[in-house]
């Protein structure tokens, strides 16, 4: 049908060549060398820094209120309801922090990289002799207006050829020690509503660590923004420079990658986050990613690709086609 003919036409997919081609330009930034390379270990970052971070927003589409914080405070339908629930969670989050039943840790690591084709490549010292991982990404092959490339992480990282010396960074956060012992508790009181309410409260907290610490290592761990001033709500709207994009999510869709992330800053040692075998973190109040400090540097969402760059990209990887299609089936244009 003509219909259908028209949807067709809408997701047009170029060849994995013609993608690459119509690469984003790396071009003229000159990186920054972090203050450290290697990882460090941050524990027992205090819960009253982080609540000061908390996008209060997704909180409340947790317990299915549609609207962005403070607005839905005074919404004419559910105002009066969100205000209660906000208050209410504002209460255990004070006694969350004073009778700390949460406790904070995270593991950061800096490491020389360089960009080689649509991988980035992990070296173990600035030689830059000797691989230690390669990270494997994923380009968009949809066929974008004039003007647009077509985004692969890689992209963000300079090249082998280009002789300029960059790197990448990592980290894993948590805020969920020691919340089995207090939903055990509730469950045994029949308080469903403070158990969900903790989950959903540590989930805020986990993410507030995680835009806590991508600041600090701009202004001073990486250092490439050292005069970066934002308020909150800025930092909620990402206006800073750099981004940390999660395995698993849009940019780099790809769960098994995480593994990678997870042994080089010896994650579960350092933290105590542990990966299921579908690579979910336990406990679930946790987030992971690379840092990527090129201004440029965006978030993207990298789309259906097809059956050559499933070749290519399982090729490189080392593992069978079938393998990787599982992995990103979601992903996988028919």
């Amino acid at each position: 049908s003509d219909l259908h003919k028209g949807k067709e036409a809408k997701t047009r997919q170029h060849s994995l060549e013609e993608a690459r081609q119509n690469r984003f330009d790396w071009g003229h930034y000159q990186p920054v060398r972090p203050s450290f390379l290697g990882i460090k270990v941050l524990a027992d970052v205090p819960l009253t820094t982080l609540a000061k971070y908390i996008d209060w927003t997704p909180f409340f589409q947790t317990w299915e209120m549609a609207g962005s914080y403070p607005k839905i405070l005074d919404d004419k339908v559910i105002g009066t309801e969100a205000r209660k629930l906000f208050a209410d969670a504002k209460a255990m989050l004070e006694k969350i922090i004073a009778e700390q039943w949460l406790t904070t840790r995270a593991v950061i690591g800096f490491f020389p990289a360089q960009s080689d084709g649509d991988d980035v490549v992990l070296y173990s010292d600035e030689s830059r002799t000797q691989q230690r991982e390669v990270l494997h990404h994923l380009r968009q092959q949809n066929v974008k207006a004039p003007g647009r490339p077509n985004y692969c992480l890689s992209d963000f990282i300079a090249p082998i050829d280009s002789g300029k010396p960059d790197y990448i960074g990592a980290f894993a956060v948590t805020t969920g020690i020691g919340i089995e012992a207090k939903l055990e508790q509730f469950e045994r009181e029949h308080d469903d509503y403070s158990a969900i309410m903790l989950k959903a409260l540590a989930d805020r907290l986990a993410e507030a660590f995680a835009e806590y610490l991508h600041e600090v290592v701009r202004k001073n761990y990486w250092g490439y923004a050292e005069d970066e001033d934002h308020d909150s709500e800025q930092l909620i709207n990402e206006a800073y420079q750099g981004i940390r994009p999660a395995p698993g999510y849009p940019a780099c869709p790809d769960h098994t990658e995480k593994a990678k992330l997870f042994a080089l800053l010896n994650v579960t040692e350092n933290t105590s986050i542990a990966l299921t075998e579908s690579y979910a973190m336990y406990p679930a109040s946790a987030v992971s990613g690379w840092y990527f400090s090129h201004p440029d540097s965006q978030y993207f969402n990298v789309g259906k690709i097809d059956k050559d760059q499933l070749a290519d990209y399982a090729r490189r990887k080392g593992i069978s086609e079938d393998e990787a299609e599982r992995w990103l089936v979601a992903h996988v244009h028919n």
